[in-house]
């Protein structure tokens, strides 16, 4: 009943959104304007992307709303896009699946996971600053698009800015210094026009102990007008970068080292740091487009893109060998004093005095690692006694984990006005993405080979000689550096889509409609036979198909020049992505059951204020989803093999209200307020397919495949807070100089949550309102916190004589101050650990969720980016 009367509430609101334009009567130097929001863009090319496990190849990071999103005037979508940002907020609490981005008319997202892969085009700030975003429900010209926000960047060379940029910029977070230079010529009399821009992002070690940071980017545009109504595109563009990487850790590991910013991926190796989880990435994209104006009433604009290459993690792997990682938990003093067999608390307070002092006993001991495998000679024999190698056998090596992309987009897009009163856009896009999995070995670590088994399986299958086998086609393979092991396959996914809206424009109202039909198909491909699972690992799978369909409408009711009012409501289908169907791609093609589209239902309405001296925006929104599907996979000490939870029947309650604010107070002085107050919520019962994959008995079984139920309804939506206000004042001097003070406040933020603790078996016979049940059962709230941030810009134009082909010459200096209270309390994300004992202990009354504690990350403490740009 709630949700009803909310839904008509929003409907009924008669609430508007509209593109907002500066108005003539402002006294706002226009360059002051515009160096802020750069400045703005390249405090979020800065924010740091943490890992929330090793085994997180997600594009998507923790950013909820990425630097490309534009904001224009807007002072609600401004402070969700910058002010909002170090606490990962998300806007509305949508997925980043939730967000489409286009560039030079053709889709962008990955057809994989849906998210948009903003590395690709990562510190080509300079080009990618011609865009325009379209937010929720809003009608746009480009695409039918998602429910959360469509963005489209126009990197063509013609649209360009004519002028030559070059920046050096200095920062304590992801990277120190960056160095970038652009140079566009504009437009020539022939109808040629060129871009060329290139930068470099490097830190030897970031604001995380143990990280670093190479990126380096490039992008090559070309246009050439064929004639009055014909222009031909073409650019490309990369961005090759390598980095190492932050992993999360418990609590216990914090206080241990007094730094919330403790990193358990490094270790000293002869005195330097070295880090065991690299992140590599190199997708060169190009992108061809032909804009055709048809008429002065009609334009066709068609595209075809496409991109390749790899991105890529390592990790350590080891063989018949104790975990390496500093962090696992038989090394902490808390095993020691609790959960240990033999539970001795003196060894253990012993333990946390040298893991505090001893720094070398809280990271990586490289040294061990290469030890161990120096004295592991070996003559390896396969099943009948020959021997396949001789040398030293390495017990530890480094992995590393690749995902080959290719992926190819195309589209057209006819936007045409019929009459005075009626717009009209059609479009239609195809999609064909090839993703290739697999591993090889990085780094042997002082030995001569390593073998590709598996060792639960031979572990678990005594005497069986084929079962333990990766690829039983090629049986006891030796491995050196480079040579793949363990898994290798594809999955492939095609995806066509068509669109139509029109915008029928009436006295005082504007009214749109638009609908889209889509079809999906994929399958995985496997490349090798697999000893565990012969019959499902290797060749082609089922192909799956889907056909979805969307539908949207609103209305937009002008009051008057300054007064705006709009409702738009929603329907789609969307067919589920690659990653959340299959459970253990990486060994088998088993899929959830019923796999069938997510139903997204939605509405907003909202009132926008757009006078002169002040401007404000107010917002309700309610969707539902339901029919949603993912799939999480962790490794289970008792099995000693990762076990796999496919979550289905999966339903969303996003609902909220969004209010902005902009008070010209005159004299150059502005005040800005925003506030997102929301609530997100699982809608539903979910069930879990649960399986093991060395095919041991899963957890609390005696079978191999399990199901379970889900008590998850009504348990919050984790990772971004469902609060935020911020309150800002900036001052814009008309001798081009700005200061800006602005303080944020952040609450209702939820841990992400182990499903096995909400289920039957998870609390049976425990009191219900005993400490234990809701120890286990509920669900972890963050405190509130609180950021303060200070941005300053100032432009000066160089005298006449050191002008440069005749144009006057800039020297520009920006600066951005985060966090200025230094708040290090600030915990932005984190899961619970999906291993879990209800008691685990020598003593009853100890709860195994102790055992096993959350792991966390810490937004950072102070942190700066200043730069100095010289534009002619």
């Amino acid at each position: 009943m709630l949700r009803e009367r909310l839904l008509v509430l929003l409907l009924s609101a008669s609430l508007g959104t509209f593109a907002q334009q500066r108005n003539p009567t402002d006294t706002v130097p226009k360059r002051d304007s515009v160096l802020l929001e750069e400045l703005k863009d390249n405090v979020l090319d800065n924010i740091p992307v943490v890992s929330l496990d090793e085994n997180d190849m997600g594009d998507g990071g923790a950013i909820g709303v990425s630097s490309s999103i534009t904001t224009g005037r807007d002072p609600f979508f401004s402070a969700a896009s910058y002010n909002f940002s170090s606490a990962r907020f998300r806007l509305r609490g949508y997925d980043n699946d939730f967000f489409s981005t286009y560039m030079n008319g053709i889709p962008m997202d990955n057809l994989d996971n849906g998210f948009t892969p903003f590395g690709l085009w990562g510190g080509l700030n300079d080009v990618m600053r011609n865009r325009n975003t379209s937010f929720g429900l809003a009608y746009n010209t480009f695409s039918f698009g998602d429910f959360g926000s469509n963005t489209t960047m126009d990197t063509r060379a013609s649209k360009q800015r004519k002028t030559t940029n070059i920046t050096y910029a200095n920062s304590n977070r992801n990277y120190t210094h960056r160095f970038s230079i652009t140079h566009s010529t504009g437009m020539s009399k022939k109808g040629w026009a060129f871009t060329f821009s290139g930068s470099r992002r490097y830190a030897a070690e970031g604001y995380v102990p143990g990280t670093f940071y190479d990126g380096w980017s490039y992008f090559v545009g070309v246009d050439k007008r064929i004639n009055h109504k014909q222009l031909l595109s073409l650019v490309a563009f990369g961005a090759p970068t390598e980095n190492g990487r932050q992993g999360a850790t418990v609590q216990e590991m914090y206080d241990l080292s007094g730094d919330h910013y403790y990193n358990p991926n490094w270790g000293y190796q002869n005195g330097k740091k070295r880090n065991a989880s690299v992140a590599k990435t190199n997708q060169p994209v190009i992108i061809l487009t032909h804009d055709f104006k048809i008429s002065k009433k009609s334009s066709l604009i068609t595209a075809a893109g496409y991109s390749f290459g790899d991105r890529s993690v390592t990790a350590l792997d080891w063989y018949n060998a104790p975990d390496p990682r500093p962090d696992y938990y038989r090394y902490l003093p808390s095993y020691t004093g609790k959960w240990a067999s033999v539970v001795d608390p003196v060894q253990a307070a012993m333990l946390d005095q040298q893991m505090r002092s001893d720094i070398n006993l809280r990271q990586i001991n490289w040294q061990r690692l290469y030890d161990v495998n120096r004295a592991s000679y070996e003559a390896f024999k396969d099943s009948t006694g020959q021997v396949l190698a001789t040398g030293l056998r390495s017990h530890y090596v480094i992995q590393d984990r690749i995902i080959n992309t290719k992926r190819f987009n195309a589209s057209s897009v006819l936007n045409s006005k019929l009459t005075k009163n009626i717009d009209l856009t059609v479009g239609a896009s195809y999609q064909l993405q090839k993703n290739h999995y697999y591993q090889t070995v990085n780094d042997l670590l002082g030995g001569d080979y390593y073998v590709n088994i598996n060792q639960f399986a031979e572990r678990d299958y005594r005497g069986n000689s084929t079962t333990n086998q990766f690829d039983v086609n090629n049986p006891n393979r030796i491995l050196h550096v480079g040579d793949k092991y363990g898994y290798d396959y594809n999955i492939n996914i095609q995806k066509a889509a068509g669109f139509a809206e029109g915008l029928f424009k009436v006295k005082r109202a504007d009214i749109f409609l638009a609908g889209q039909v889509s079809t999906t198909s994929f399958y995985r491909e496997g490349f090798v036979k697999s000893g565990l699972f012969p019959n499902n690992s290797f060749g082609k799978s089922t192909t799956y198909n889907f056909t979805n369909y969307g539908v949207k409408g609103g209305v937009t009711y002008k009051v008057d020049a300054r007064n705006y009012l709009y409702a738009n409501g929603g329907y789609m289908t969307r067919a589920p992505y690659f990653e959340n169907v299959y459970i253990s791609p990486r060994t088998r093609d088993f899929a959830q059951d019923n796999v069938t589209s997510e139903d997204i239902q939605s509405a907003e309405a909202g009132y926008i204020y757009n006078g002169p001296t002040f401007r404000a925006r107010l917002n309700g929104y309610y969707t539902h989803t339901s029919g949603g599907m993912d799939v999480m996979s962790f490794f289970d000490d008792s099995l000693q093999t990762f076990v796999n939870y496919g979550l289905s029947n999966i339903a969303k309650v996003h609902f909220g209200g969004e209010l902005g604010v902009e008070i010209n107070a005159g004299n150059g002085w502005t005040i800005n307020a925003a506030a997102s107050v929301g609530r997100y919520y699982y809608d539903s019962k979910q069930t879990a397919t649960i399986t093991a994959d060395n095919g041991s008995k899963v957890p609390g079984s005696d079978t191999t495949f399990l199901k379970q139920t889900i008590y998850m309804q009504n348990f919050r939506v984790p990772g971004t807070p469902q609060e935020a206000y911020s309150l800002g004042i900036t001052y814009r001097s008309r001798n081009y100089w700005f200061v800006s003070l602005t303080g944020e406040y952040f609450d209702q933020s939820y841990l992400s949550m182990n499903p096995r603790r909400r289920t039957y078996d998870a609390v049976s016979g425990l009191d219900k309102t005993s400490a234990e049940y809701h120890i286990i059962f509920d669900q972890t709230k963050f405190d509130p916190q609180y950021t303060v941030d200070f941005f300053g810009g100032y432009s000066y134009k160089l005298p006449k004589k050191f002008s440069i082909n005749n144009r006057f010459t800039l020297l520009v200096f920006n600066v951005g101050v985060s966090n200025l209270l230094n708040n290090k309390n600030i915990i932005t994300g984190g899961y619970e650990q999906l291993r879990f004992v209800k008691r685990a202990g020598p003593s009853d009354n100890l709860s195994g969720i102790e055992k096993f504690p959350p792991k966390l990350y810490y937004a950072y403490g102070i942190n700066y980016f200043a730069s100095v740009s010289l534009r002619f």
